[in-house]
């Protein structure tokens, strides 16, 4: 492929930065650029052995205090695999991909290590659990950058986060171990596309926030990922409307106009979180 690093990145957030000449040449940052969601994969199997080194060279990223807070847990087992399907009925391409790992948060561990030292666990509030999270989340990023750099493809399913009892007892995770997400794996059928990106005038600030302009930079993110990306379906037009002009910010209110994962925190203090 020929794409620049600032082609990439003016395909993806509507303008490139001035990128430096040590960035421009860097084949590692092409390859982030690139970055797609896979959700159609070939038939061709990904060895465990394979997915066991991207797991290592994942857990290799950055960890809070070196606590070293996440788990994979590679599903292989037929009946385990169907029965995650089975709860990702909006998601069939978990069903379909040739490997699949739940990332979890593991704040287990830590705990385990109170008890063998002798020390009170001191920090029993709301920072154990986010930590966890935080370092799971780093974990699934840095795999989906090594799953690529050997031209694997990914996706990402948060909605496992939508059935935790039956993910954790199906997982067999213990007290103070939840699941994250889960990440389909397998060997891309066809290349995918760029999801378009809100302005970096939005997320990338200097010195202080600033969302003065946040709805022009919305308007502006709209009608640049309905022409690049349109949506290909709508959310309950039942409730809001057919006639609405449909985009990204239509899409993501209705979203959460809906209840969604109203369990959660009653899951995560029963794994023994306490989150004040």
């Amino acid at each position: 492929m020929s794409e620049t690093l600032a082609e990439l990145l003016r395909a993806r957030f509507g303008v490139a930065p001035d990128v430096p000449v040590e960035a421009a040449a860097s084949a590692t940052l092409v390859g982030m650029a690139r970055h797609r969601s896979i959700r159609s994969f070939a038939s061709r199997p990904v060895a465990l052995e394979l997915i066991r080194t991207l797991a290592a060279v994942a857990l290799s990223a950055p960890t809070k205090s070196d606590l070293q807070q996440c788990d994979i847990v590679i599903v292989q087992d037929a009946a385990r695999r169907a029965a995650l399907a089975a709860l990702l009925p909006d998601n069939p391409w978990a069903g379909k991909c040739p490997a699949f790992a739940v990332f979890c948060g593991n704040n287990r561990r830590q705990r385990r290590l109170h008890e063998l030292r002798g020390h009170a666990f001191a920090n029993d509030h709301l920072d154990a659990f986010f930590n966890a999270a935080v370092d799971a989340g780093i974990v699934l990023a840095s795999f989906v950058v090594a799953a690529e750099a050997v031209g694997l493809g990914t996706c990402p399913i948060s909605a496992i986060r939508n059935h935790p009892d039956e993910v954790a007892a199906l997982l067999a995770l213990p007290a103070y171990v939840f699941p994250v997400v889960g990440l389909c794996i397998g060997w891309p059928r066809r290349e995918g596309t760029i999801s378009p990106r809100l302005p970096l005038a939005a997320t990338v600030h200097v010195d202080a926030h600033d969302d003065a302009a946040l709805d022009a930079d919305i308007a502006e993110y709209d009608a640049r990922r309905n022409e690049g990306k349109p949506f290909d379906s709508r959310r309950r037009d039942d409730l809001f409307g057919a006639e609405v002009p449909y985009c990204w910010s239509e899409d993501k209110a209705r979203q959460y106009a809906l209840p969604e994962r109203q369990g959660w925190g009653r899951f995560v203090r029963e794994r023994g979180f306490r989150l004040d």
